[in-house]
């Protein structure tokens, strides 16, 4: 096909603002599935997604289209829109020329379509406003078109009125991606270059390599090199996404499509690679992708009926589909062999945990989630920490530096009173107020990400009754009075229960902290002190009583101390079995040191 009749574009919103609707009906429209084969969210693959009605990995789609007479190929990824899948849409914009930027008619500019409109500029895309779900009682269009204009620079008479669901404006957009999105630019001549911008493995064909040609072409049977490592394979299969996979005989410059080369190590293949031709090689590989700054990091262990080899496999497959994920082997006292896993967020991590579970059948034991420190030794190097247990020894550390990040709040005027009390009880700094239209604020604060990361979305949708919408940037780490909580079990540190918190709130988290434990942990045939140290220094205790069989039962009259001497017999086994005894730890006890709330 004639490169000036091909586009590259990408759905880019909020959560639940409409990408997944608008990509069935233009799926429907251009006839790439027939009415047999529509149902709702057809590019959600995963049951995981279905079921939660989000989006969680960009899907590709190639779609043919007729315009002004002549033939167009659109190639079409929709993302999603999630902050803590901000890295998939990311990835997805490289690999296109344009984006349609989709907003709720009832619900305006929310900070997800904020986030998603800078990674469009920055990656160079030309940007279409969509206002979606017009056909809503609750639709205010003319008041979100001053809000993209305010607030975006994206012009209110030039955004296009949609409603996704009935299909009315669908024809239209289509129309306007063919006029007024750019072409990809003719390389055609040049060297191969493809960009692999996602994968996924297949039991019986190997690594399957999605893939972006910006120069040159790909064909069957062509030998080709991933320039990273210089390994080289044939290709044994091409294909398009339609929306599921066809084999074609070439993938030309500005198409989309994947390419399966009997790859069959999964170290072979990252994501942000360049596949080149081995016969003409390019000069140079493609820009490829900034690696993901990991946020959250939590410990994953062999669960009941999972053996240690078995959880590596799986998560060496999530790896090479999800791009953004990260796991090194960790040993625990407590727990065994297992891995430190690298997520973007709480929410990520949730998807990690359900997907192990479900695509490998494997059963899991999760530490509390922890964010990543910077500490400063006494020396001048400065060591980068994921968990608690790594922070050296206090006597040659000086200082400790967290993560600190940029945090928008898009609220309603009538509840910024609670959301600002409830930032500023978690350390958060109110850098600027803008007031998008009467009833919407954004509120911008600089925030420590250990505050926010866990309930504090959570948090401020129940203030805000549901209305307020958050995102954040990390923009650095900083040196703050951090102090490490460690908790004792029966007089034995927990390494896994441990935590870094601020000093002026160290106590009262400690506290509550066994608290939690005390009923979390079920008792036992001895008696188990909990106490919480810092820096040595017990500070808070709970106990969790023994069971007490009743040893006196069977005993009838008599004098007073055949019973007593009974009881004594009984504290001296108990005594043993307390030196002996070990405690067992639920997996609800990780995860209850998370909650922050009374």
């Amino acid at each position: 096909m004639d490169i000036q009749h091909i586009r590259n574009f990408s759905i880019i919103a909020h959560i639940d603002h409409g990408k997944s609707t608008l990509a069935d009906r233009m799926l429907e429209l251009t006839g790439t599935i027939t009415a047999r084969e529509a149902k709702d969210q057809i590019l959600d693959s995963m049951d995981i997604e279905r079921e939660r009605g989000i989006t969680i990995k960009a899907s590709g789609v190639t779609m043919e289209y007729e315009y002004a007479g002549e033939g167009y190929m659109l190639n079409l990824i929709d993302t999603p829109g999630h902050v803590d899948f901000h890295y998939e849409v990311s990835r997805a914009l490289t690999a296109c020329e344009g984006a349609l930027l989709v907003v709720d008619a009832s619900q305006g500019i929310q900070a997800q379509t904020l986030a998603n409109a800078y990674l469009a500029t920055e990656a160079g895309a030309e940007i279409l406003g969509v206002i979606n779900k017009v056909d809503l009682a609750a639709a205010q269009p003319d008041l979100v078109a001053e809000e993209i204009e305010h607030v975006l620079g994206i012009r209110k008479n030039e955004c296009f009125r949609i409603s996704a669901k009935t299909g009315m404006g669908v024809r239209e957009l289509l129309d306007a991606v063919c006029e007024l999105l750019p072409p990809p630019a003719d390389r055609s001549e040049e060297p191969l270059r493809a960009l692999i911008y996602d994968s996924h493995y297949d039991d019986y064909r190997g690594v399957i390599c999605y893939v972006r040609v910006v120069s040159g072409s790909l064909k069957p049977r062509q030998k080709i090199r991933l320039m990273r490592l210089g390994s080289t394979y044939q290709i044994t299969e091409l294909g398009k996404f339609r929306p599921d996979m066809r084999p074609v005989e070439q993938l030309g410059t500005g198409e989309v499509g994947y390419v399966i080369a009997n790859i069959r190590n999964l170290g072979d293949v990252r994501i942000g690679d360049t596949i080149t031709d081995d016969a003409r090689p390019a000069p140079d590989p493609l820009k490829g992708y900034q690696p993901p700054m990991q946020m959250v990091f939590s410990d994953f262990y062999p669960g009941n009926n999972t053996e240690y080899p078995r959880l590596r496999a799986a998560f060496e497959r999530l790896a090479l589909n999800d791009a953004s994920f990260s796991f090194v082997p960790q040993n625990s006292q407590a727990l065994g062999f297992g891995f430190r896993c690298g997520f973007l967020g709480l929410l990520h991590m949730e998807i990690i945990q359900e997907r192990l579970e479900r695509e490998n059948d494997i059963d899991v034991v999760q530490t509390a989630p922890t964010v990543s420190y910077e500490v400063l030794m006494s020396d001048g190097t400065v060591q980068r920490i994921d968990s608690p247990s790594e922070l050296p020894d206090r006597t040659k550390v000086e200082e400790i530096r967290e993560p600190f990040v940029r945090l928008e709040i898009i609220t309603t005027t009538d509840t910024i009173g609670g959301v600002m009390t409830l930032a500023e009880s978690r350390r958060c700094k109110l850098v600027k107020t803008d007031y998008l239209n009467p009833t919407r604020v954004m509120l911008d604060y600089k925030a420590p990400l250990a505050e926010i990361v866990y309930d504090f979305y959570d948090q401020i949708k129940g203030i805000s009754h549901g209305y307020a919408t958050m995102n954040y940037e990390f923009t650095g780490f900083e040196a703050g009075d951090l102090v490490k909580i460690d908790i004792l079990v029966n007089h034995t540190p927990v390494e896994a229960l441990s935590l870094i918190v601020h000093r002026s709130n160290a106590e009262a988290r400690g506290r509550k902290l066994i608290i939690k434990l005390r009923r979390a942990i079920p008792r036992h045939q001895f008696e188990i002190p909990l106490q919480v140290a810092i820096g040595g220094k017990i500070i808070a205790r709970e106990t969790i009583k023994a069971y007490r069989k009743d040893v006196t039962a069977k005993l009838y009259g008599g004098d007073i101390t055949r019973k007593m001497k009974v009881l004594k017999k009984q504290k001296e086994g108990k005594k043993r079995m307390k030196s002996v005894g070990s405690v067992e730890i639920p997996q609800e006890a990780f995860m209850s040191i998370l909650d922050t709330s009374d």
